[in-house]
């Protein structure tokens, strides 16, 4: 674990030794202070974070290929992925690394706006239940589309293809399972429900934390990086 923690270390770093990570944390900081200061601390709202936790899933759609798009991506451009590869460190080691990082990245993003619930702990008395439930959803959410930026990242040199692939694929899984499962029917419809993620993190903005559906965001994450792994290994094959 050392050798991953290596890794993760260091491409935590680099994402704020960039301008786009810097860039990524401000918009994401200053888009969702809008909308804590117009839709949650306003005379008469209830105290909750239920207008954030909405608009933040939104921007996660965006935020996370941002985050992701540079993961392998660049390390094809430059070249410095073979060296990477021939070092004494698995597959596995090399994208748990990078994934890691990138989680980290995600997660000093998130950190800055626990200001929301101490501002709303100071003006009234919310209910901390769902704010948690709802913290969880954004960090399980995350993880699953960061996988898939990183399969996206290992598949192209080019940043941008990678951030567009990842968007274009999280778009349309999301269009599938929740609007494709009304437009289809029965039985087909059950089925994409069951991979929407739009109904399972409606669970968690109620409060409710299923453990099925943590499994579902794990599980289909660590499917996704299964698959990262793939790639990086057909490149040795080439």
């Amino acid at each position: 674990m050392s050798r991953v923690w290596a890794i993760a270390s260091r491409e935590f770093a680099a994402f704020f030794r960039l301008p786009v990570g810097w860039v990524v944390i401000a918009l994401y900081l200053t888009l969702t202070g809008v909308v804590f200061a117009l839709g949650v601390v306003r005379p008469g709202q209830p105290a909750s974070l239920r207008a954030f936790f909405q608009i933040s899933v939104w921007l996660l759609t965006f935020v996370a290929p941002a985050i992701s798009m540079r993961l392998f991506s660049e390390e094809i451009r430059t070249g410095t992925l073979e060296p990477l590869m021939t070092a004494p460190v698995s597959d596995w080691h090399v994208v748990l690394g990078k994934y890691f990082g990138a989680v980290g990245f995600l997660v000093a993003m998130l950190a800055p706006t626990l200001i929301y619930v101490v501002t709303l702990a100071m003006l009234s008395t919310p209910d901390y239940g769902p704010m948690l439930a709802g913290y969880l959803g954004l960090l399980l959410l995350g993880l699953l589309y960061l996988a898939i930026g990183l399969v996206a990242s290992s598949l192209t040199s080019n940043q941008i293809l990678a951030f567009l692939g990842s968007l274009f694929f999280l778009l349309l899984m999301r269009a599938l399972t929740t609007n494709g499962a009304q437009m289809v029917g029965p039985p087909v419809d059950t089925a994409l429900y069951a991979l929407s993620v739009d109904l399972r993190l409606a669970e968690f903005a109620k409060g409710v934390i299923d453990t099925s559906n943590v499994i579902f965001f794990l599980t289909a994450s660590v499917w996704f990086l299964v698959i990262g792994v793939v790639s990086l290994e057909s490149r040795r094959w080439r």
